[in-house]
C-alpha cells in the first residue's frame, strides 16, 4: 500500500487543480493531503492519472501553493465519512464537518461516500405510501417509499419552502420503523442555508433530520461529494438502523454546474451545452442510490430539486434527470404569479409509481379514480380558459362555464395550501369530492359508479 507516499513534484497550478508529476500508482478518486510551506494542510482528490501525472482537485483555494515548497501525500484511500445514528439533529458542512456547536463524529462507522453497487435482484418493488401533507403530491402524484421523484422548479419559485414543509411533514403511515430526513443543500446561498436551519429548528423537524450544507462560495469539488456524503449517511440509517429515510437534494442543478466546471478544468471534450458526456452516468450514480431492499426494514426515498435554467424543461439537467427518475413534480411560474403556494402544476407532474402506493389498505379505494377525474377536469378547465380568452366567458356553453368555475376553485382550494397546513390523505380526498361535486354526476366517467354513489355530494 502506498499510504502516505509524499511527492514534492508539483508541476503546475491551474485554477482549482494541481498537477503532480512523477507519480506512481495513483488511483482515481484517491484522497491526497497538500502540505503548504507554512505548515497548513489542505485535502484534495485525484481526478485523473496518466503518463505519471496526477491531476488533483483541491478542497479549497489553491492560492498560496508554492510549486517548489509544497508537498503532496497520496493517502491510498477514497473519501470516506463517519456515520452514526447520533448524526440525527445535527448540521454539517458539505464535507461532513460540524457546522453546529456539536462535536465531530468519531465513534461511528467509516464508509466510502461512493457507496456500493446494489444487486438489482435484491431490490423490492416500492409499494408504501409516503404522506407529505401536500395535496398536489399525495392526491395526484403520490410519493412511494423507495421512489426517486424530482421536483422541477425554476429560479424565484418557492421550492425551498416546499422542501422545508415536506421535511417537516413527511411520514410513512402504518409503519413502526423510524422515519428520518437527510437534507443536502448543494451550492446554496448563506441566506438559504440560514432559512433551512432556522426552519428545521423552529418546527422541531431537526431532531429527525441530518443536514449537510454546502455553500455557493465553497469549492466546486465539495458540491460533487456533498450528495454522496448525504446518501452514505442515508444508507447507514436505512439499511443498518432500519429507518425509512427521505433524502432531499437541493439543488442538483448546482451539482451539474460544478461537474461541468471540473470537466472544463480538466480540458475534457464537452457534450451537450458544455456538460460532460458522462453526466447521465454520473447523475445515475446518485439517483440510483434509492430503493427498498429485500430483507431490509429500512428504505431510501429521494426528492431531488432541479431548478431549470431559463424555465427550460428540455435543458440537459432536467432532461437527463427525467430519464433516470420515476416522474417529476413540476412547479409552475404561472401559478406562482397568481400568488398560489405551493405552485405545483398537476398537468406537468407525474409519479410513475403512484399505482403501487395507493388504493384500499394504503390510501383509499377511490383514490385512483378521483385522481384521474381531477386531472381530466382540470385539463378541461384549462381548455375552457383558453377559449374564454378568445370569445369571452359569456360566449361559453354551460358545460364550459362549469369547468371554468371548477378550475378556479381547484386552484384556490386544492392546489393552494398554507405553509403550515398538513393535510392528511383523507382530507385531500374530502376536498377532491367537494370539488368534483361542482360538476354534474354524469361527468364523473373516470370513477367507478360504486364510489360515485358513496362519495358524490348532492347539491342542496
Amino acid at each position: 500500500m502506498k499510504f502516505g507516499i509524499e511527492y514534492s513534484t508539483i508541476e503546475s497550478v491551474a485554477g482549482p487543480l494541481v498537477v503532480v508529476g512523477k507519480v506512481r500508482n495513483a488511483s482515481y478518486n484517491e484522497i491526497v493531503r497538500i502540505k503548504m510551506q507554512d505548515g497548513e494542510s489542505r485535502l484534495g482528490q485525484v481526478l485523473d492519472t496518466s503518463d505519471g501525472r496526477a491531476v488533483v482537485q483541491v478542497f479549497g483555494s489553491t492560492s498560496g501553493i508554492n510549486i517548489n515548497k509544497t508537498s503532496v501525500s497520496f493517502l491510498g484511500e477514497t473519501f470516506n465519512v463517519s456515520v452514526s445514528e447520533s448524526m440525527l439533529g445535527r448540521v454539517f458542512d458539505g464535507q461532513g464537518r460540524p457546522r453546529d456547536s456539536g462535536s465531530k463524529i468519531t465513534s461511528g462507522e467509516k464508509r466510502d461516500i461512493n457507496g456500493y453497487p446494489i444487486n438489482p435482484v435484491s431490490r423490492a418493488m416500492p409499494s408504501d405510501f409516503i404522506e407529505t401533507g401536500i395535496s398536489t403530491i399525495d392526491g395526484l402524484n403520490t410519493l412511494v417509499r423507495g421512489q426517486k421523484l424530482p421536483i422541477f422548479s425554476s429560479s424565484g419559485l418557492a421550492h425551498n419552502q416546499l422542501t422545508a414543509q415536506i421535511t417537516r411533514q413527511a411520514k410513512v403511515k402504518g409503519k413502526s420503523e423510524g422515519f428520518a430526513v437527510v437534507f443536502a443543500g448543494i451550492g446554496i446561498t448563506n441566506d438559504d442555508a440560514q432559512y433551512f436551519t432556522n426552519e428545521f429548528r423552529r418546527t422541531g423537524a431537526l431532531k429527525r433530520t441530518v443536514a449537510f450544507i454546502n455553500l455557493a462560495d465553497d469549492p466546486s469539488i465539495e458540491r460533487i461529494i456533498t450528495p454522496r456524503i448525504a446518501l452514505t449517511t442515508a444508507e447507514y440509517l436505512a439499511y443498518e438502523r432500519g429507518m425509512h429515510v427521505l433524502v432531499i437534494l437541493n439543488d442538483m442543478t448546482n451539482y451539474a454546474e460544478a461537474l461541468r466546471e471540473l470537466s472544463s478544468a480538466r480540458e475534457e471534450v464537452p457534450g451537450r451545452r458544455g456538460y460532460p458526456g458522462y453526466m447521465y452516468t454520473d447523475l445515475a450514480s446518485i439517483y440510483e442510490r434509492a430503493g427498498v431492499l429485500k430483507g431490509k426494514k429500512g428504505s431510501i426515498t429521494q426528492l431531488p430539486v432541479v431548478t431549470m435554467p431559463s424555465d427550460d424543461v428540455t435543458h440537459p439537467i432536467p432532461d437527463l434527470t427525467g430519464y433516470i427518475t420515476e416522474g417529476q413534480i413540476f412547479m409552475s411560474r404561472v401559478l406562482n404569479n397568481k400568488g398560489i403556494y405551493p405552485s405545483v402544476n398537476p398537468l406537468g407532474s407525474l409519479s410513475r409509481l403512484m399505482n403501487s402506493g395507493i388504493g384500499s389498505g394504503k390510501t383509499r379505494e377511490d383514490h385512483r379514480g378521483v385522481a384521474d377525474q381531477l386531472f381530466g377536469a382540470y385539463a378541461r378547465a384549462q381548455d375552457a380558459k383558453s377559449l374564454s380568452s378568445i370569445v369571452g366567458a359569456e360566449a361559453l356553453g354551460e358545460s364550459d362555464r362549469q369547468y371554468l368555475n371548477f378550475g378556479d376553485s381547484f386552484e384556490d382550494k386544492y392546489i393552494r395550501q398554507g405553509f403550515d397546513e398538513d393535510r392528511s390523505i383523507e382530507k385531500t380526498l374530502e376536498i377532491s369530492w367537494d370539488l368534483l361535486s361542482m360538476l354534474p354526476e354524469t361527468e364523473l366517467t373516470r370513477i367507478k359508479e360504486q364510489y360515485v354513489l358513496k362519495y358524490y355530494k348532492q347539491k342542496k
